[in-house]
């Protein structure tokens, strides 16, 4: 009981200024224009919602009006390919529904892109993406023709899986009309004021030489992509140079830390601030066992003190699994708590929801340590780190 005491008196922060400043403020910073918050529901198509977001950003920028475009139309599209590079495999290969941002940058450049009131891919009587079913299926299907029970893949293999996803997600417009026009999905792409080869992926490893690119390790990158391979101050100084010139970030990252928290909609990197304890407060923090430490640090009950993050923590949380590629959001501008700390506000398609209305805080820190790429329009990098990289 006295353990339980001092551990919840510590999490409090039983001090006068640890009432001042319970809880985390937010004031916002510089914003870049964005468009609604979407909702990805039960599928794992984070890659899809944030690039296409972080697109229709990109569009609102170059002068264009503000879209809503299709997700479900890649993730349609970009299933095909993967079962196809699947079963070329024989299934040596991570099929499943996740993938990454250059997925929706090949997508459009090989099948265009249209409105989501032209095709919103939910054709098997939900009003919301839910993938269960879907995965599953589609699983089955390409495992099935993997075990070639004719000993020779007939000619029909795709046009069956093609028949599946039609059934899912809806037969694929060749034209379609949107706001008086006539379009086909590649013409549409076509029209808008953005040019798709303008993206580049951007990460920071030391397990390849810097200023080169090569195929990130992870397994939704089934496509076998490249990112370009910068140290770790200058990836981050293509993140606040982009803010700062009205360019938002499609932003690959861990959200399994433990410093993430879903409810309160923040993730940090905390670090016990011993040095600038009181007295009794240290002597507090000297009892406590390192489980009730820990419950402490990740407490979210005020601003803490980060760690100091250095490219070598960032590669051995990638080597240990201890950083995994799992979600996909959008960077769309900066803030600071109520202690001066800095942060990226960053928005999500996990729905309008509580405490501010979609849209997460992420500490400088987090973003060091737990960044797998960036995705960028290569004007948004710096004149001298552009130069690095030969574009």
């Amino acid at each position: 009981m006295k353990r339980l005491t001092l551990i919840l008196l510590f999490a409090a922060g039983l001090t006068l200024s640890a009432y001042a400043d319970k809880g985390y403020k937010f004031t916002d910073g510089k914003l870049v224009k964005t468009t609604s918050v979407k909702n990805q529901f039960r599928s794992g198509t984070c890659w899809c919602f944030s690039a296409l977001s972080f697109l229709e950003n990109e569009i609102m920028r170059a002068g264009g009006e503000e879209l809503d475009l299709s997700e479900m139309w890649i993730v349609r599209n970009i299933y095909f390919e993967k079962a196809v590079k699947y079963v070329r495999l024989h299934g040596s290969l991570n099929f499943a529904v996740g993938g990454a941002s250059h997925d929706v940058i090949n997508g459009i450049r090989n099948y265009g892109i249209v409105p989501e009131e032209v095709y919103r891919g939910l054709n098997y009587g939900t009003d919301k993406p839910h993938f269960n079913e879907i995965d599953a299926v589609l699983k089955a299907y390409v495992d099935a023709i993997i075990r070639n029970p004719n000993k020779k893949l007939t000619t029909a293999w795709q046009n069956g899986l093609n028949a599946i996803l039609d059934s899912y997600f809806g037969v694929r417009p060749e034209k379609f009309t949107y706001k008086g026009k006539e379009y086909t999905p590649q013409s549409f792409a076509e029209s808008l004021p953005i040019n798709i080869d303008d993206y580049v992926s951007i990460g920071s490893f030391t397990h390849h030489p810097f200023y080169t690119k090569f195929i990130i390790e992870v397994p939704d990158n089934w496509a076998w992509d490249t990112i370009y391979n910068v140290p770790l101050d200058e990836m981050m100084a293509v993140i606040d140079n982009a803010l700062a010139n009205d360019y938002s970030v499609e932003w690959a990252t861990d959200v399994s830390e433990r410093g993430f928290s879903r409810t309160k909609a923040i993730g940090i990197i905390p670090e016990a601030d011993v040095e600038s304890m009181s007295g009794t407060e240290a002597e507090r923090w000297g009892k406590l066992t390192d489980k009730e430490k820990e419950d402490a640090l990740y407490s979210f009950d005020k601003p803490r003190k980060e760690k100091k993050i250095t490219q070598q923590m960032r590669q051995e949380a990638f080597d240990n699994y201890e950083t995994t590629d799992d979600h996909g959001m959008v960077i769309i501008g900066t803030a600071t708590d109520q202690n001066g700390n800095n942060y990226y506000k960053v928005k999500n398609s996990w729905d309008v929801r509580p405490p501010y209305g979609g849209y997460y805080y992420f500490s400088r820190p987090f973003a060091e340590y737990k960044t797998i790429s960036i995705m960028v329009n290569k004007n948004a990098v710096p004149t001298e780190i552009r130069q690095k990289l030969g574009f």
